[in-house]
């Protein structure tokens, strides 16, 4: 009798326990609907930014702006005593002073998953393909720190692009961070969608960013096409939008990437531009207040480099693969956010507007583009014969102004001699037609037999 009393006793007793976690867990989830809102009130516009009182809140917040029914999401860029300093992500019609404003109580998250494969993105993360809510998913951040320096693991296996230039001249490994650099109308675009059809990665996220409405739907009917979209995730956020949304969709972008990476993929990120990237931080940091320094350009710009490209890069389980496109001020490569972000970057392609303009394409100047993991993912044989048509081309650009006036003597530089030989076919081998993909193994192997199977001229 004792012992069943106590049984039920125990079991009363665990009863009650279940009961209270089961209480605890539903009270904790009510909890955040329950804490008082505190709303305040916008008190000035000036240009972009909107200045409002009375409320709490910390840098990065997410604030709606206006009625409930219609708000203006803004994100807090700034603080100055009692005040903050917030900027849009919408049109500001409408936004008076004495607007309500309440704080959503914290950053911007969006949903990630693997139902975003073949989805088309704003700079927000929110579909803009028709396609059907993402609802389910899990909603994170878009604010990620960047893998350990040392839990990086070590870059040894080269990823195929499809382009014969690039991988052979400057190859590319899996979790490499390269730059292509070039002026406007020089081909950066067309040979990102050379790419995005030609590349061996799992899964390709591609930022349109500040570019033209127009190209959206040419770059995914025309140059991904259903094939390439069923296996990428595109985010886009036209020239047209705020500059804070600019701003977001790269990190939107990145946070995507994030995400496959985490579950073991080789994710291939490309962007497109870094420079609208670093052209609406500008606005931003000018619009919270902070002095241009460089060209206009203010601190926070040069802060924001590393902090979004330092998040690619490979990882202790899988790895991201970035492709950045550098808009170039003036043709001038050494502007301020192509020297620093050449300087972040495992490497850079120089894209050159006299070969664009000859009808060459790609137009990739391949003696100033230089890859900094070559040593790590080739072979000693496809190092020698990068190295000897480097040398050939440097040859020939040595002499090409003694030829054009008639004032070169056969046999005074040998190298010279077999480049001019093989002008013709160094020419057919780094064009390329936008609709042909060349495997890279093809590509060393035509290489090899274009400087081994050919007669040199005379010079070895």
């Amino acid at each position: 009798m004792t012992t069943i009393l106590r049984e039920n006793t125990s079991l009363r007793e665990n009863t009650s326990l279940r009961e209270s976690a089961a209480f605890g867990e539903r009270f904790a989830a009510l909890l955040p609907a329950a804490k008082p809102s505190r709303t305040g009130a916008v008190v000035g516009v000036v240009g972009l930014a909107v200045t409002v009182a009375g409320i709490v809140a910390r840098i990065g917040d997410l604030v709606s702006i206006g009625p409930a029914e219609q708000p203006l999401l803004a994100e807090v860029v700034a603080l100055d005593n009692e005040r903050v300093v917030c900027l849009p992500l919408g049109p500001l019609g409408g936004v008076g002073v004495g607007s309500p404003v309440v704080n959503t109580g914290g950053p911007l998250r969006i949903a990630v998953g693997e139902e975003l494969r073949g989805r088309v993105l704003d700079g927000l993360g929110n579909p803009m393909d028709g396609g059907p809510p993402l609802t389910g998913l899990t909603r994170v951040s878009v604010d990620m720190a960047p893998p350990s320096a040392m839990e990086r693991s070590l870059i040894s296996e080269p990823l195929q692009l499809g382009v014969r230039a690039l991988d052979t001249m400057v190859p590319c490994g899996h979790g490499q961070r390269i730059g292509i650099f070039a002026g406007s109308g020089v081909g950066k675009s067309s040979l990102l969608s050379m790419i995005t059809r030609g590349t061996q990665a799992e899964i390709t996220v591609i930022a349109l960013i500040g570019e033209r409405g127009r190209e959206v739907r040419e770059f995914l009917e025309n140059d991904l096409g259903p094939e390439g979209l069923a296996r990428s995730v595109v985010i886009v956020a036209t020239s047209d939008q705020p500059p804070l949304v600019r701003l977001r969709a790269g990190f939107v972008a990145t946070r995507v990437a994030e995400f496959y990476r985490d579950t073991g993929k080789n994710v291939l990120l490309m962007m497109d531009s870094l420079t609208r990237i670093a052209m609406a931080q500008r606005e931003v940091g000018l619009s919270a207040g902070e002095p241009p320094a460089t060209r206009g350009f203010p601190p926070s710009v040069f802060a924001l480099l590393p902090t979004l490209l330092e998040r690619a890069g490979p990882a202790p389980v899988g790895g991201i693969t970035g492709l950045y496109t550098v808009l170039v001020e003036g043709d001038d490569h050494n502007e301020p956010i192509a020297d620093a972000a050449r300087s972040i970057l495992d490497g850079h392609v120089v894209l050159d507007r006299k070969l664009a303009t000859a009808g060459h394409f790609p137009s990739i100047e391949v003696l100033e583009s230089v890859s900094r993991v070559t040593g790590a993912i080739t072979t000693r044989e496809q190092r020698a014969d990068s190295a000897t048509l480097r040398r050939l081309l440097a040859a020939q650009r040595d002499v090409r102004e003694l030829v054009e006036i008639g004032a070169y003597v056969p046999g005074t530089n040998p190298d010279a001699d077999r480049a001019l030989a093989l002008r013709g076919p160094i020419t057919d081998f780094l064009r390329q037609s936008i609709d042909d993909q060349v495997p890279a193994t093809a590509a060393w192997e035509q290489l090899a037999r274009l400087l081994h199977g050919a007669p040199d001229g005379g010079g070895h």
